[in-house]
């Protein structure tokens, strides 16, 4: 039998979306980066994301009131250091990106802010209309292959990570162009991996987001926390045989209205901010629409505004839309919530490290705190761009020996070459183009799949946006009957799937813990706060049950 390859380098980073990529080109500075992507590099959730990212930056902003509107969003559950981390130190590395090429839409020569649900001011910064994700993803992909000290590699599933208290970390990841595994070690690991959407029903999330990252930590023994927050963006596509493709909140932020079945807007009668209210409130509202008017969508209303400007600051959108039949700018929009993000994940500190030695977390994969019960619309995008840059950091610091590390490839070849990128086309390089639709739910090459469908039927029924303890029991119990043991051959399906069962199983017990409504998580059952008992971070481990701390 061939023995598998062996890679030793300093740092390995899996994952390169905006956290990734991030860290990976601060580690530059210490030795040798091996960047390990499960797809091909373009293809992260950073790449389809369309809102923008958020900063204090505009004459009418100031940092302590985005601080504020983070902290509110939170709904009482935000770390206060890591806000404050996450506003102070954004302004420069948006500066930072601005730098090395990204293109953000101005009006003139200054910078165009939008507004978005439960920010107090225009702070939103965008990219080709609804593409700003994609730009970020292109500038930074484009930095990283310029740094010699970094090697790409696309198709590359990680499905192990261990570390030792000696020190070191050793990974396991399936090559899937030659259908072997390899093994890395090295001095630090990062996870950035991205979320676990894929295990609902329905999600805006791209295909590859199944939870990769926090259960390959949760395996080796690192805790999870705040797992029962699961975020559910309100306007997601709900037209016939379309998938759940996701309507920026910016559409609603540029004036935008939700009207139920009978065309009646109603989210006044729910907050006071009306459709730019916190997400929770306006999927609950959504819900609570669909119910009240036996309707499975509620609709969507921009026909409202100027119709030339929606298909300028719209233009992904708009062509999504239209190739289902709908004309945004003359057809009300179907739509209702689908998972979208998860505010839970690795437990970290403010620099990236988890609870294990030598293994770092940051973006959706990591849980810092900083998004609390419920995140703050465009924080998800500058928390990958700060965490990332200051997990690297730390990685750096706290392995010294790095210092001074030969200059040369994981294979003992320059990396950043074209011999790194076998795939390397316009599209791996740079990411989708603008005006490409977000993954659907279902990728288009996806076999029926009965155990991964049980999952998301079980999650989708019990484990949503209203739940209460009979669901939630049900749950765990159905999620325990499903027969799963870890996969014997390195099949990166089966892993996935694997991975989406072990995550749905913390999720729903985590949510069941709970017991009272805060942010994202809403017990119908226990409708209320309660901060006596719940004002604190529920945390699990491979070892034992739910705590709080």
């Amino acid at each position: 039998m061939q023995e598998p390859e062996r890679i030793s380098v300093d740092y390995a980073v899996v994952g390169a979306g905006v956290a990734g990529l991030r860290a990976a080109i601060e580690l530059a500075r210490g030795g040798r980066v091996l960047v390990l992507a499960k797809g091909n590099f373009g293809e992260s959730a950073t790449a389809v994301a369309q809102g923008g990212i958020a900063a204090a930056l505009s004459d009418e902003d100031e940092i302590s009131l985005h601080e504020q509107d983070t902290i509110r969003a939170g709904d009482g559950l935000c770390n206060p250091q890591a806000v404050h981390v996450l506003v102070e130190e954004g302004p420069q590395y948006i500066q930072e990106l601005i730098g090395w090429g990204t293109q953000f839409d101005r009006t003139g020569t200054k910078l165009a802010f939008t507004r978005e649900g439960a920010h107090s001011r225009s702070r939103i910064l965008h990219a080709h209309g609804d593409s700003t994700g994609w730009e970020i993803s292109r500038a930074l992909i484009a930095k990283a292959a310029t740094i010699d000290e970094i090697e790409m590699r696309p198709q590359s599933f990680t499905i192990e990570i261990e570390s030792s208290e000696a020190g070191g970390v050793g990974l396991r990841f399936l090559n899937e162009r030659s259908g072997r595994v390899a093994r890395v070690e090295c001095r630090a690991a990062l996870l950035a991996t991205g979320g676990l959407g894929q295990m609902y029903p329905e999600t805006t999330n791209p295909f590859s987001a199944t939870g990769d990252g926090m259960a390959v930590g949760f395996r080796a023994g690192a805790a999870l926390s705040d797992m029962e927050f699961i975020q559910f963006h309100p306007t997601a596509l709900a037209a016939p045989k379309a998938p759940p493709f996701l309507l920026s909140e910016a559409l609603r932020g540029e004036g935008g209205v939700l009207r139920n079945a009978m065309l009646e807007r109603f989210m006044p009668h729910y907050h006071e901010g009306a459709e730019l209210a916190p997400r929770d409130v306006v999927s609950r509202a959504i819900v609570s629409e669909m119910k009240r008017t036996r309707s499975t969508y509620v609709y969507l209303d921009l026909t409202g505004l100027n119709e030339e400007y929606v298909k300028k600051r719209f233009p992904r959108i708009y062509s999504t839309c239209l190739t289902y039949g709908i004309d945004i700018t003359a057809d009300m929009i179907p739509v209702r919530p689908a998972a979208h993000y998860a505010m839970g994940g690795l437990k970290t500190d403010l620099a990236g490290r988890t609870t294990l030695a030598g293994i770092y977390a940051a973006g959706e994969v990591a849980a810092t705190g900083v998004h609390g019960a419920n995140r703050l619309a465009s924080n998800s995008l500058l928390e990958g761009l700060v965490f990332g840059a200051r997990a690297g950091k730390a990685m750096i610091e706290d392995s010294p020996a790095s210092h001074g590390a030969r200059k040369q490839g994981a294979r003992g070849h320059k990396p950043g070459t074209k011999q790194n990128h076998p795939h390397s086309t316009s599209h791996t390089s740079d990411g989708p183009a603008p005006g490409s639709s977000s993954h659907p739910a279902h990728g288009p090459d996806e076999k029926p799949e009965p155990t991964l469908d049980k999952i998301r039927e079980i999650l989708g029924i019990h484990v949503g946006i209203l739940r209460e303890r009979k669901e939630l029991t049900q749950a765990i119990q159905q999620l325990d009957a499903v027969e799963m043991t870890a996969p014997h051959r390195p099949e990166r399906r089966a892993w996935e799937i694997y991975n989406m069962w072990a995550l749905a199983r913390v999720v729903a017990r985590s949510a069941l813990a709970r017991e009272e409504s805060r942010g994202s998580h809403y017990r119908s059952d226990f409708p209320y706060h309660d901060d006596e008992k719940f004002a604190c971070h529920s945390v699990v481990t491979r070892e034992g049950p739910v705590r709080f701390e």
